[in-house]
């Protein structure tokens, strides 16, 4: 009896950590995709659908991070699979079109896109006739970035934001209550300097106090940044100027160089020049990789491609710098290659007016295969880019928010900040509770099915009773919520007409225990001999039938020695009637082997059988309504007394 209930205990953690690790597979996945990693995202969500959990939606990702990869032939398989999908988004008939049409099927093409515009798609047709690039038809094909309102823009240029420790810390002309202003004779506004600001800080409250602490701003320009996760170390833009002396090439002309400098009691100090800057030609808008091994730069140094390239050069363990690298021709064009970012997945974005774009400079993200090589780079679409100079591009950690600069017109000023969100991932969450004791519960299985009553994914609560699930914006869905010895809930639920900045719906659930029915005489053989009942879809004897068992076992040995019984076990109507009486014949066996366990002769016992779902004691049939109390009365073994003395 131990080792059973020690297989029973590991089955069942076994399930609950399988489902844990599938959702967490999902989560996982979807900040790969989120943070443009999308070679590594390919491989999570195909586990994920190999594993069956929330296929729908993996396929659908899936999909799209195929097109995000250039790779149209895998899209067109994931894309076809989509579209068969019920209340599938429209925006994949259109998705699956373009992939067709990467693949050179023309026919299927027209056919699919016929299909989006008779389901309320828009078509341009002039865009469609002249844009060969299916990808960027995929990435404009919905609104993924949206952006929100910067409040300490101002009338000067204002760029470089980057987001860290709850500070922007962003590059600007503004010089307002100072004193004396430097005045850049290019475009008359005053030189540029480095400031930062608590995130949602009023415009107002942004001026020369807010520049940084330190040695690090200059009569000249100082800026764009990057700073270490530590907070202890940042790298800087700043025209060839240093312990006072305004460097020039040959020509006149000062040039940019990086320079670092270190935190000492709130003030930055230390300032070095980074040793391959020069003062022949311009190196610049410095950004560090994940784990801060690598910097990245723009340079029109001897040796590139054309205009400015981006480079990178290795930091040893000592700080110092290795030979600058360019990142190759897949990044690089024989124009201006500017702004180099990295995320947190080691992702390359920059600006470029060399790729094609949707104007003058926009932003891209470059696109790498398995083996972690650039294979190609992608736009980012509307409303990041415009027909303007699109730049300095930003991402926070989550992949959903973060920042970049545009002299798009309706700005304030000549360059502005713009913040970005992208539309997050929306899951339903919450918590459940006992109704008596409102403790949380946990291991209690919720289960998401679409409105035809197929489930589409799993989980379980954990310790505190919190669950959540990734869902479809603009669907509709069925709660199920089970739980042994309490009585099962559902609701349905909705994303439609929820606004795209929330990311969160959620559905608490308050479960009530099943209270044990009393045993009467009808319709049961003999009252001497109660039933004993089982949990939904179980055959395991539960704790709280032990008692009447052991008391059968205690007549049969002791009261009446030479008594003999046959064992009849049911189920509840629910399930496919061949699966019923399976179930029926477990439980008939499991009743059979703790009689016989316990010391109660084989002989005695003259028949154990299962009868499914053939004998109800009321009208749980299918065709009513019933609670998880009525259908457990149907849940049951039988005792027949065939033999007393």
């Amino acid at each position: 009896m131990k080792l059973k209930n020690y297989c029973l205990t590991s089955m069942f953690l076994l399930v609950s950590i399988t489902v844990f690790a599938q959702y967490g597979m999902q989560k996982k996945a979807d900040k790969l995709f989120n943070t443009f990693a999308f070679a590594d995202a390919t491989e999570v969500y195909t586990r994920l659908i190999d594993k069956d959990f929330n296929t729908d939606y993996a396929t659908r990702q899936l999909a799209d991070t195929y097109a995000f990869m250039r790779n149209p032939d895998s899209a067109v398989v994931y894309y076809q699979k989509a579209v068969e999908q019920a209340n599938v988004p429209i925006e994949y008939y259109y998705n699956y079109a373009q992939a067709l049409r990467g693949v050179k099927d023309y026919k299927g093409y027209r056919q699919w896109m016929r299909e989006y515009k008779d389901k309320g798609g828009i078509i341009n047709e002039a865009q469609l006739a002249s844009d060969k690039d299916f990808l960027k038809s995929v990435v404009n094909a919905k609104q993924s970035y949206f952006l929100t309102d910067v409040k300490f823009n101002s009338e000067f240029s204002d760029f470089g934001a980057v987001e860290h420790n709850g500070n922007i810390y962003f590059t600007s002309a503004r010089d307002k209550g100072a004193l004396t202003k430097h005045v850049y004779g290019w475009n008359k506004e005053p030189f540029l300097d480095i400031y930062v600001t608590e995130k949602g800080t009023n415009d107002s409250l942004v001026n020369h106090k807010s520049k940084l602490k330190g040695d690090i701003n200059s009569v000249f320009h100082d800026g764009p940044i990057t700073i270490t996760k530590d907070g202890k170390t940042i790298y800087f833009s700043r025209n060839d100027f240093n312990k006072n002396v305004l460097g020039k090439n040959t020509e006149g002309i000062t040039n940019l160089k990086i320079y670092r400098a270190t935190l000492t009691d709130g003030k930055w100090k230390n300032l070095e020049e980074l040793s391959f800057s020069d003062s022949s030609y311009s190196t610049g808008h410095p950004a560090l990789n994940s784990d801060e091994t690598k910097l990245y730069f723009a340079s029109d140094r001897p040796g590139g491609f054309g205009g400015s390239d981006i480079y990178y050069a290795n930091i040893n363990a000592d700080g110092s710098l290795g030979e600058p690298i360019n990142a190759g021709e897949i990044v690089n064009t024989n124009k201006n290659e500017k702004f180099p970012f990295v995320n947190s997945e080691d992702v390359l974005f920059f600006s470029s007016d060399g790729h094609q774009g949707l104007g003058l400079m926009d932003v891209f993200a470059t696109v790498y295969s398995k083996d972690k090589t650039i294979t190609n780079v992608a736009n980012l679409g509307v409303p990041v880019n415009s027909s303007k100079d699109d730049f300095s591009f930003f991402l926070n950690e989550d992949g959903l928010s973060g920042y970049f600069a545009s002299n798009r017109e309706g700005g304030v000023g000549s360059d502005d900040i713009y913040a970005f969100d992208k539309t997050p991932q929306l899951k339903i969450a919450g918590k459940l509770t006992d109704s008596e004791t409102n403790l949380p519960i946990e291991n209690a299985t919720i289960t998401l099915l679409d409105t035809d009553g197929n489930t589409i994914a799993f989980v379980e609560t954990d310790s505190d009773g919190n669950y959540d699930i990734n869902i479809d914006r603009d669907t509709d869905y069925k709660l199920q919520v089970n739980k042994d010895g309490y009585i099962e809930d559902s609701r349905d639920t909705t994303s439609k007409n929820v606004d795209k900045n929330v990311s969160t719906i959620t559905e608490d659930f308050v479960l009530n225990k099943i209270q044990e029915p009393k045993p009467t005489v009808e319709p049961y053989p003999i009252v001497e001999l109660a039933p004993i009942y089982f949990d939904f879809d179980k055959s395991t004897i539960r704790d709280q039938d032990t008692d009447e068992l052991n008391r059968i076992v205690d007549l049969m040995l002791n009261t009446y020695p030479e008594m003999a019984i046959e064992i009849e076990s049911h189920t509840d109507s629910r399930g496919p009637a061949e699966y019923n009486k399976r179930l029926s014949v477990k439980r008939a066996k499991s009743t059979y082997n703790y009689l016989v366990e316990h010391g109660v002769n084989k002989e005695r016992i003259l028949s154990f059988k299962g009868l499914g779902e053939e004998q109800l004691v009321n009208q749980c049939d299918g065709s009513i309504k019933c609670s998880n109390a009525q259908h457990e009365l149907n849940r049951r073994t039988q005792f027949i007394v065939s033999k007393i003395k």
